[in-house]
């Protein structure tokens, strides 16, 4: 009970929405880790696998492939927002309130939130039941999304009560956003991750949805500063894998003061299912992995620019 007390002051204060936590993360950062996800991107990239944490609004979608058709949700429903037709169930929107009812009760689990609201001693809660697993390979916790600093207040207490249970702290970031919200989020952070996706500002904005002059400012500033460091570079045929980008990627990261290391993150399309169950349109649906040639040209290329290149997280 002593770690929820340490957190009083921060009961009422502020409050955030996420959309997943996943233990033993061995990609997310150095050794075991949890990793938290917190919902909203500035971005829209066409391949993103967490499409769910791109809005910051929580949403219920029901997949009627899985609807049973017993009505144990139109009942529970308070509000009076669902009902039973041929095709399964239908909501009305405008009448839901998100209680989450149907959710809870659903024996078929044909219905589900993307993501949920919550506070930072109800999050380190969680948290705190990894300890053993972080002192034992030198993990932590991994801040990741969406883009975490979508949610800055919430992600700095967040950071800040992860620092006072000496927990490694990591945060995952595509970089955009301001400069000064990102110096302050790295006093309280021990390793960035950060997203390289593609160095022609025309090019990101056409496959992101914003230039990038702001995220390469970032990264510049944050280098400078000695925070530690990681890039992530994902490789993707169509939108980054051809060889000028990927020597101005290369060229570009040589210059960053104390950075040498590059994770190459291979497209794999593993999220196409995500976007059918949540109803969305798939930007990427006509995306493929890269080849073993794509990737080792692209490995070779990095090499030349005295960067440690390793494959996956």
């Amino acid at each position: 009970m002593h770690h929820l007390s340490m957190y009083g002051d921060l009961m009422n204060a502020v409050k955030g929405t996420i959309f997943a936590i996943k233990r033993y993360a061995i990609h997310d950062g150095p050794n075991i880790r949890t990793t938290v996800f917190l919902k909203g991107c500035p971005l829209s990239c066409i391949w993103c696998h967490n499409p769910e944490g791109l809005k910051p609004s929580i949403k219920v979608v029901t997949n009627n492939d899985r609807c049973i058709k017993c009505g144990a949700c139109v009942e529970a429903c308070s509000a009076q927002a669902l009902s039973l037709s041929s095709d399964g169930i239908v909501r009305d929107q405008t009448r839901c309130t998100l209680s989450m009812e149907c959710v809870r009760v659903c024996p078929a689990l044909a219905h589900e939130a993307t993501g949920w609201e919550t506070d930072v001693p109800a999050l380190m809660a969680e948290l705190i039941k990894d300890q053993p697993f972080y002192k034992q390979s030198g993990g932590g916790v991994t801040f990741s999304g969406g883009e975490p600093l979508q949610q800055p207040a919430f992600l700095l207490e967040l950071l800040k009560a992860c620092g006072k249970e000496n927990i490694h702290r990591v945060v995952d970031t595509c970089g955009h956003t301001s400069t000064d919200t990102l110096l302050e989020i790295a006093e309280h952070t021990d390793l960035f991750l950060f997203d390289l996706k593609q160095m022609d500002s025309d090019a990101h904005q056409r496959f992101t949805g914003v230039p990038n002059e702001q995220i390469l400012k970032n990264i510049t500033v944050l280098a400078k500063t000695g925070t530690p460091l990681r890039i992530r570079f994902p490789l993707i045929p169509g939108v980054n894998t051809d060889e000028a980008n990927i020597h101005a990627t290369g060229a570009f990261i040589s210059t960053l003061p104390g950075v040498d290391e590059i994770d190459l993150l291979a497209y794999q399309g593993a999220a196409k299912s995500k976007y059918t169950r949540l109803g969305m349109e798939n930007p990427g649906a006509k995306l493929t992995p890269p080849s073993a040639e794509e990737k080792n040209r692209t490995l070779e290329i990095l090499k030349e620019y005295g960067l440690h290149v390793h494959f996956g997280g």
